[in-house]
């Protein structure tokens, strides 16, 4: 297959804030990006619209020059509009917007050819082989692997991680257009400022080589590295109307190794190492188990202050937990929607960490009849959490008021009960806050990829 080249478009004449004419070679995949597409490309977060409004704001690429717009199918075009290459793509700060048509897979080589676990694995690993050496009755249980097998699936997976993380700069846009998806990538926005991540549908951030790590609970755990999107140390965030999930490869569908299900795939959008100033609007986030980390350590250091991130109008659907659990952060979880009836995948919805300070108000659950109201909370070494205005369904019955604070303390029966108050309220919102009655009805008609009418 012909290698594509990389496609450059004229989008923008920013001072007259005219469309200028935009010609796209005639090759398969391509798109022409509408005036509408041009448009929305150089939108920049509202004023006031959370955390990631505070300061200078958050403009992406909006500033950028006519030949810093570009289409891209494939990786290897991203990683070109990105500056060129990936191992230092992260400190290109140019500003440019990069619009993404079709489907682009990381799990591909230089010609955009297909690759697979085979083609990452290390000539001396083999999942067998390593199921064997580090089973419980062989290994045991107190401590990590190590050895050739374990260092071949660290070369392994070194070989995947070459592919399937593709990093961005700062000042960027990034913007799908009608159709377009972005699958088995892990975009890392690391150590970088001002990023925009809007109608995009990231899917199966797959990890080939997952790690046993049988001091990770009382029965151990498989890990795996990629999230979809990684928010790393980075500010001035906005993720918008996106969808994020699994595919057609949940996790739930894996085989059970060494007594544990094993599981390929990490967080859809985690926030960490210092991350600051982020907003999470309008998003889809379904088919999926560890949804969103705010906050990587419980030690107290760089993270003091920081991990502020607003969550706002997001659909959360058929997920298992972390929706988000959070250390450290003021977290402002607003008029967001939570279809959560699956009592076989679910585990809890706020998870309340070390020093985190969520304010949670006016958000919506529907939820299974057997799952408990205390289930929805969990305290991960937290003291308290804001809550306002929650509405429950079950099925088709009338909305239910409850706290859900109060649920989880009274069916808790240990000393871990939750204060109500995270000691801090929100000045950064979008306008007024929804009645939680209409979150239900209007918060799934806008969320995701393809609501912006591109």
């Amino acid at each position: 297959m012909r290698k594509r080249t990389l496609v450059a478009i004229g989008a923008f004449v920013a001072m007259a804030g005219a469309v200028a004419a935009v010609t796209v070679p005639a090759q398969a995949g391509t798109a022409k990006p509408s005036k509408k597409a041009l448009e929305i490309g150089r939108q920049v977060l509202a004023a006031n619209d959370g955390w990631a409004a505070e300061g200078t704001g958050t403009t992406g690429g909006s500033a950028a020059d006519a030949d810093q717009v570009f289409v891209v199918r494939n990786r290897a075009e991203l990683i070109a509009a990105l500056g060129g290459d990936n191992a230092t793509n992260a400190t290109n700060s140019t500003p440019k917007i990069i619009y993404v048509s079709g489907t682009i897979d990381a799990n591909v080589d230089d010609n955009n050819q297909p690759l697979t676990c085979a083609d990452y694995a290390d000539p001396e690993y083999s999942l067998d082989a390593y199921l064997a050496a580090y089973d419980p009755a062989v290994w045991g249980m107190d401590t990590k692997p190590s050895g050739p097998l374990e260092d071949a699936r660290v070369r392994s997976a070194k070989n995947q991680t070459a592919r399937a993380m593709v990093y961005v700069g700062s000042n960027t846009t990034i913007i799908g257009l009608r159709g377009s998806k972005i699958t088995g990538m892990n975009l890392m926005v690391s150590k970088v400022d001002n990023v925009i991540l809007r109608n995009l549908a990231f899917e199966d951030a797959n990890d080939c080589f997952a790690a046993w790590t049988p001091t990770d609970g009382s029965a151990g755990n498989w890990n795996s590295l990629y999230d979809t999107v990684s928010v790393i140390g980075s500010t001035h965030v906005w993720v918008d109307h996106n969808n994020f999930s699994d595919g057609n490869n949940t996790d739930d569908q894996q085989p059970v190794y060494l007594g544990r299900p094993y599981q390929g795939h990490d967080g859809l959008l985690d926030i960490t190492k210092a991350a600051d100033l982020v907003t999470v609007s309008h998003n889809r986030f379904f088919d999926h188990d560890k949804t969103m980390l705010i906050g990587s350590t419980n030690t107290v250091g760089a993270d003091v202050d920081k991990l502020r991130v607003t969550i706002r109008n997001n659909e959360f659907s058929g997920v298992g937990q972390r929706l988000p659990r959070v250390r450290f952060g003021k977290v402002d979880v607003y008029n967001n929607f939570y279809r959560l009836t699956d009592e076989d995948t679910f585990e809890y919805a706020w998870g309340v960490g070390v020093y985190s300070a969520i304010y949670a108000e006016n958000n919506f659950f529907l939820r299974s009849a057997d799952i408990p109201l205390g289930d929805f909370v969990y305290n991960w070494g937290g003291t308290a959490m804001t809550e306002i205005g929650t509405l429950v369904r079950v099925g088709t019955q009338k909305p239910v008021a409850v706290s859900l604070v109060e649920a989880f303390n009274a069916s808790s029966d240990t000393d871990t009960d939750l204060g109500t108050d995270a000691g801090w309220v929100p000045a950064l919102r979008a306008g007024p806050v929804l009645p939680t009655a209409v979150v239900q009805t209007t918060v799934p008609k806008q969320a995701g990829a393809g609501k912006l009418g591109l």
